[in-house]
């Protein structure tokens, strides 16, 4: 008889499916479909199907049959037909109490966790890079027990409540009858041993605490945030595992010139007003060394000065970023009686005396920064 059902439709996976897919598939709508979960008659339905797909698909030899056409379940089979050899009714359980496929004790060695330090450096490191020690404080391999746990000359012991499996079957009732599940051992935790002598040092664990001094290299381009990996460096695993990776994460000081946007730096040049107006060079001690600034006569207050490549290098990529320079231009605020008179001369001279009142096209602030502005103008 030729099944009228799509096995490979009802859980979803395609008709090269692999046992394990098929499993996964299987564990997925169960967890979803099964009656305990959802009572809904039409779910129900659903839930033989899927199991009866399950059935089938699960079984190598079953799974043949289908495949050439045939009805595996048989006559009487149907829908939410009886649990074939190729069926087991602890798959079900899988999806609900986080059974696995792998049966047996688990191991007491295991892989340590990741773990995270914040480094902070200065902006000058931050751009061409560094090499700095690094304190950190993780677990290690006890140095007693080489992360065997035990004490010396002591030995892990087979547990009595499990025999050595990890874990311990119970028999429960439900609406499909009696059903074995399994579970982790609560003597011995799921390791089928147990450690009647451990060692001092560690109290079983096979790792302690310990501070140690790394050397990092730090790589031109690092900004804040950044994180450098250290495979192998962080938390050693229990029973001796091997460590997870340590992250270094950078934290840049403040500069007291310097700030950075992305690739560029910024900083800031105050210039006396004469000198804006009549330009000059300005020594500049940048973080490559000493710059020449050349201010063009003329120069606006907030003007930037740009000095290609002088900025912070491309952590991805190639170059390095700008240094900008802006402009402060400085209005005086205290004059003696000559420079004041000087002041004045200049602004009759520049027929300046009066400053007309604001308007939309009048320049805002005060009479020498207006003045300020009307010479540069002159000379411009």
């Amino acid at each position: 008889m030729v099944p009228t059902t799509d096995y490979y439709e009802v859980l979803g996976v395609p008709r090269d499916a692999s046992t394990e897919d098929i499993k996964k598939a299987y564990r997925k709508l169960a967890r979803k479909l099964h009656p305990d979960v959802n009572p809904d008659p039409e779910t129900q339905e659903r839930f033989k199907q899927v199991t009866s797909a399950y059935e089938v698909l699960a079984d190598p030899k079953k799974r043949e049959m289908y495949d050439l056409g045939g009805d595996p379940l048989g006559a009487g089979g149907g829908a939410g037909g009886g649990f074939g050899a190729g069926f087991s009714f602890s798959d079900i359980m899988d999806a609900f109490f986080g059974g696995t496929a792998t049966r047996g004790p688990r191991s007491r060695v295991r892989r340590g966790q990741d773990a995270m330090v914040r480094l902070k450096i200065d902006l000058s490191e931050a751009v061409f890079g560094a090499t700095k020690e690094l304190q950190v404080d993780t677990a290690v391999v006890c140095t007693v027990c080489s992360g065997a746990g035990t004490a010396a000359g002591a030995q892990l012991a087979t547990c009595d409540t499990c025999g050595g499996q990890g874990e311990v079957k119970q028999v429960q009732r439900s609406f499909m009858g009696q059903v074995m599940t399994t579970r982790p051992c609560p003597q011995c935790h799921g390791f089928g041993t147990v450690n009647p002598n451990p060692c001092v040092e560690c109290g079983g664990d096979g790792r302690v605490r310990s501070r140690r001094t790394l050397t990092i290299k730090i790589p031109a381009g690092v900004d804040s945030g950044t994180r450098i990996q250290l495979a192998g460096h962080g938390e050693v695993g229990p029973g001796g595992g091997p460590a997870g990776d340590l992250y270094v994460e950078i934290a840049i000081n403040p500069h007291p010139v310097f700030t950075r946007d992305g690739d560029d730096l910024h900083c800031k040049l105050q210039l006396p007003m004469t000198a804006a107006a009549l330009g000059t060079s300005v020594e500049l001690e940048a973080l490559d060394g000493k710059e020449t600034i050349e201010v063009r006569p003329g120069a606006q207050h907030g003007e930037k000065i740009k000095l290609a490549a002088r900025g912070v290098p491309r952590l991805r990529g190639t170059g390095r970023g700008d240094l900008l320079v802006h402009l402060d231009v400085v209005t005086p605020t205290k004059l003696d009686s000559r420079q004041e008179e000087l002041l004045r001369e200049l602004a009759k001279i520049r027929g300046e005396e009066h400053v007309p009142g604001p308007s939309a096209a009048a320049p805002h602030g005060n009479v020498f920064s207006r003045i300020r502005d009307a010479f540069k103008d002159g000379l411009s």
